[in-house]
């Protein structure tokens, strides 16, 4: 009788973990591969598919590996340190400092801004203890879970299906969508995928924001991917992700990211943006600073690893901890951006900095007012937007890593060639410089020709700065010079190279009027 009651209870259990799927016709559907998965598409076209996401997808399965790789590097620090010193919690703050939050204090002290004191390497590292155990629930000490990832907006299930089939190390994945139609969908795809894909992910018909709030810290990855705005999303994601877990955010709705609707951008994301050369990268930094925003009032804070801006979107990687301590760094991180209506020059206000003394730090509102009331260059009004997020928003020793995982095996990205280059190009990026200038945008104001960018690179480099591309804008330069510097050189390059006269109130007329300070830029 008990032998009967097990097999009924073993074929229960089948049924509960094999998708409910109505039966269907293969004659009406086509069959769309990317990558190891494939999915069904309905002759209706009845659930959204957007082909030109492989990028988006190559891209967070090339982050997803890497995370999994340094998820498990620093459980196994950990582990050695509590094998040597014992299972306390208390005596693991040195290898949280030295190993798991290696990245973190490189991240936040390359912004040059940010100092963190002891009490706050505690907080951050007590934060890891959490992440670590929570990891270890039901298994027995130093084994780690597979992390469980949340697509929260699924649709076909592709993503999903392509994290189950090609991510070493993954665990559950749970695709959720509140509409029946792609539940059906996701569900015929999970099983048209096989025993991989029936062992792996799950889809739930759910409203997303609902379920991440009734399973606060429960995932180590959660993909937000939604078609418009995720700003309704982000105050349960960052509570739905597990500390020193990953959230992997896009935004499409770029119109009002980057200046359309500045009000409207407000009202979503807590930030006004402003229409320069740099809209793009300033569209990432506003998303960062408002995933932050929602962060802190969860006493959470988040570390970026890599944002890219492609295509019609943008998509931020980060890292979210615990931390009251940590957290009290927020304002060091973000900054007002001042841009002149007459020349575009722009210039940065912090929104706050620190006094520190002995091993005390003392949090302060930032110095200001940063430009006077006319820009010292043209004579113009200023316009101001943000704030936006003004640290570091790549970790090179991630971006390194990612990239190399791809060149590695670039069979197995669909979208290997643009991925490859955009990576390469952030690899080469100046991480604390926030935005960039436009070349042609100077020349633009001078009505002059414009030097290459070869010439303009040296002039900075000859002037004793930094310079670097971006990975946003082609054309886009970033330095560390300050505009002065940047106007000189272009006084410089147009007296050997003369322009026709302008109208003297044009900004470009009242920038050349004034001499080149900087001798050693008469080569151009």
């Amino acid at each position: 009788m008990g032998s009967t009651d097990e097999k009924a209870r073993e074929e229960e259990n089948k049924k509960m973990e094999a998708p409910k799927v109505a039966p269907f016709d293969l004659n009406d559907f086509t069959i769309i591969k990317e990558g190891e998965a494939e999915i069904l598409m309905h002759a209706k076209n009845e659930v959204f598919f957007n082909k030109t996401q492989v990028n988006n997808r190559d891209m967070s399965i090339a982050v997803l590996r890497t995370f999994i790789s340094k998820y498990k590097l620093e459980h196994e620090a950990l582990s050695s340190k509590r094998l040597k010193t014992g299972p306390k919690a208390s005596d693991v703050s040195t290898i949280e400092v030295e190993a798991t939050m290696d990245s973190i204090t490189h991240n936040e002290n390359s912004n040059g801004d940010c100092h963190v004191s002891k009490e706050i390497s505690q907080d951050e590292t007590s934060s890891i203890v959490e992440y670590q155990s929570s990891n270890q629930e039901g298994k027995g000490q130093g084994e780690l879970k597979p992390p469980r990832v949340l697509e929260a907006l699924s649709a076909s299930g592709l993503r999903a299906l392509r994290y189950a089939r090609e991510v070493d190390g993954i665990g559950q994945v749970v695709a959720l969508d509140n509409d029946n139609v792609s539940v059906e969908a996701c569900k015929r795809n999970i099983k048209f995928n096989g025993s991989v894909a029936c062992s792996k992910v799950e889809s739930h018909l759910a409203d997303a924001r609902v379920y991440m709030l009734t399973h606060s810290k429960e995932f180590e990855v959660v993909d937000l991917d939604p078609y418009g705005s995720p700003s309704v999303f982000l105050d349960s994601a960052v509570q739905s992700v597990v500390d020193g877990g990953m959230l992997m955010c896009t935004a499409t709705d770029m119109a009002v990211l980057c200046g359309g609707n500045g009000e409207v951008c407000y009202s979503k994301y807590g930030s006004y943006p402003l229409r320069g050369k740099y809209c793009h990268e300033m569209a990432l930094r506003i998303l960062l600073a408002c995933i932050e925003s929602h962060a802190n009032r969860y006493k959470r804070y988040i570390v970026p690893v890599l944002s890219v801006q492609m295509d019609f979107y943008v998509r931020v990687f980060v890292r979210v901890y615990s931390s009251a301590g940590a957290m009290k760094n927020t304002p060091l991180k973000l900054s007002y951006v001042y841009q002149c209506i007459g020349c575009d020059s722009f210039h940065l206000q912090p929104i706050g900095r620190t006094v520190s003394k002995n091993t005390s730090v003392r949090y302060l509102p930032g110095f200001g007012p940063v430009v006077p009331q006319e820009c010292s260059d043209c004579g113009k009004k200023y316009n101001m937007g943000g704030p936006m997020w003004s640290a570091p928003i790549h970790d090179q020793e991630w971006v390194t890593s990612i990239l190399e995982d791809v060149k590695s095996m670039k069979d197995r990205y669909p979208a290997y060639e643009r991925i490859s280059a955009v990576l390469t190009t952030i690899s080469e990026e100046l991480p604390d410089v926030p935005l960039f200038l436009s070349l042609h945008n100077l020349c633009a104001t001078l009505k002059c020709t414009s030097p290459s960018a070869v010439m303009f690179r040296s002039a900075v480099i000859n002037a004793g700065y930094r310079i670097s591309g971006t990975h946003v804008n082609p054309l886009g330069l970033k330095t560390d010079a300050p505009m002065d510097v940047i106007w000189d050189i272009m006084r410089c390059w147009v007296k050997n190279h003369p322009v026709k006269a302008q109208p003297p109130d044009q900004a470009g007329s009242v920038i050349l009027a004034k001499e080149p300070i900087l001798l050693i830029l008469r080569e151009l």
